[in-house]
């Protein structure tokens, strides 16, 4: 009887359900989108229930789709969107709140009054991260406070929380495992990324009970076993575990350091691969948990910045502009003219992220003439997914100490050909894209393979990664400098 590996990947947007074979083919996919929540300006929210149905119901599409039967998923592999945090009863199970959004901004003043106090060099040297409403502990602050007795009742083991990696795996085990792993607790500024431990220190200066907090455990073995999901037979292991950006990086077969990756989403997310030893940003990156192997004693650690608006800022044009019908027309459209003609789109709508950090920051088009059209404006858009990247990776260069060759990219939007060139354009280095663009769902089928002997190592994880095609760099150096120039022109006018 053929196995599969049944990976899980709860994005921002939606969720997938994916079979993976053991050539690591993705023999049948669904996807179902979820509402994007929003009760004030920039707060942004997510219903788990609606996710957590969304998860039911992708497992037994899938399955039926590939006429396959829950006996032969040999595994379960998880990814998810990081940050986002959600807070339940411990006994009904049932949320208390809506999730919290990574991309919500509700806790900005309390960020502030951190800044104030001088805890940015404690908690950038603990965790690798900056003081930024992004990361979880802040949200995790405000659902305490958002009812009276919520903190009485965590301290008294009556709510638990986590990363929506943690609310799923919950539900997936009947409310037996309450867990996450070190890649997406690397994110919620609560864990020393040095000792792999939640921070008694950190754990105050957020107000944070320890009580509430899940088990951390390893990227790849057995995290929990499936209880009472339908679809599934009780039993099955879930055995990876990762944050998108994290699964991204394995799923790109990134395990050497100074391998990198992008991947576009509704954000652009570069990781590059440190090894063992965590650099110490000192161009505004973070450095983070990649993933920690089974048997392993110590993680591998990357660098990180990321764009909070990169494929957003195309349904952007579609949702809020209509300037399209479909995501897929933009190409079309900035294919109509050969430049922006000056015209740069800044999409800063929730701030700017890596490695300005401005939360301040708003977006703009500058640059417009009388002679502006959809066109260029269009076309501005896509420069802006790709040039924001360069910022980051440049940093990145800077922080290891040497030039990279080539960037390995993932995520839906790298199927538009013009935004994969423009981004080898502005870098300077050949970009590779893979037969399969969805790497987060491979990282989590690799992880999870791995940790039941469904792939045997590394080496044979590389084998089965397929490159597609390859962009390299077609423009001239003093072309592309004044592009960069430009652009940096454009972020100070929107700066906060």
């Amino acid at each position: 009887m053929q196995k599969y590996i049944l990976a899980l990947d709860q994005g921002t947007t939606g969720t997938t359900v994916s079979l993976v074979d053991h050539s690591a083919q993705v023999v049948a996919s669904v996807n179902y989108e979820h509402p994007q929540i929003y009760p004030h300006p920039g707060w942004v929210e997510h219903n788990p229930e609606m996710i957590w149905q969304s998860v039911v119901k992708g497992i037994e599409t899938v399955l039926r789709t590939a006429e396959v039967s829950g006996d032969q998923v040999e595994a379960i592999g998880i990814t998810n969107q990081r940050e986002t945090v959600v807070m339940w009863d411990a006994k009904s199970g049932n949320p208390i709140y809506n999730a919290i959004v990574w991309q919500c901004r509700r806790t900005e003043e309390f960020c502030e009054s951190l800044k104030s106090k001088g805890a940015a060099s404690l908690i950038k040297k603990k965790t690798g991260l900056v003081i930024d409403p992004y990361f979880s502990g802040s949200k995790l602050r405000w659902l305490l406070r958002h009812q009276k007795g919520l903190v009485q009742q965590a301290k008294g083991g009556k709510l638990k929380a986590g990363t929506m990696d943690t609310f799923l795996i919950w539900r997936l085990s009947g409310g037996t495992s309450h867990v996450t792993d070190l890649s997406n607790a690397s994110r919620t500024q609560l864990l020393n990324i040095h000792t792999c431990n939640w921070d008694p220190e950190l754990l105050h200066l957020f107000s944070v009970p320890k009580e509430i907090l899940p088990e951390l455990k390893d990227s790849s073995g057995e995290l929990a076993r499936t209880q009472s999901v339908p679809g599934l037979p009780d039993g099955i292991p879930i055995s990876g575990l990762a944050g998108d950006q994290q699964a991204a990086l394995f799923g790109q077969a990134c395990f050497e350091a100074g391998a990198s990756k992008c991947t576009f989403g509704t954000g652009s997310f570069l990781l590059m691969n440190t090894g063992h030893k965590p650099i110490r940003s000192r161009s505004g990156l973070l450095t983070t948990v990649a993933w920690r192997l089974k048997g392993e004693s110590r993680p591998v650690y990357a660098l990180e910045g990321g764009a909070f608006i990169c494929g957003a800022a195309v349904q952007w044009l579609r949702d809020e502009l209509k300037l399209i019908d479909s995501s897929g027309e933009v190409e079309h459209l900035a294919k109509q003219v050969s430049s922006t003609d000056g015209v740069y789109l800044v999409p800063a709508f929730v701030g700017l992220g890596a490695p300005y950090w401005d939360a301040k920051a708003r977006g703009a088009i500058v640059g417009l003439t009388r002679g502006s059209s959809q066109n260029h404006i269009a076309r501005a858009t896509l420069e802006a997914m790709a040039l924001q990247n360069v910022d980051i990776l440049r940093c990145m260069e800077r922080d290891l100490g040497k030039k990279i060759s080539n960037l390995r990219v993932d995520g839906g939007a790298v199927r538009n050909g013009l935004l994969m060139q423009m981004q080898a354009d502005f870098l300077g280095v050949r970009v590779e894209r893979p037969k399969n663009v969805e790497s987060t769902v491979l990282g989590a089928a690799f992880l999870a393979g791995l940790g039941v002997g469904y792939w045997p190592n590394l080496r044979e994880l590389k084998k089965i990664r397929r490159v597609e095609s390859q962009f390299k760099p077609a423009m001239k150096a003093a072309h592309r400098l004044s592009k960069i120039k430009e652009w940096h022109r454009a972020i100070e006018r929107v700066r906060g």
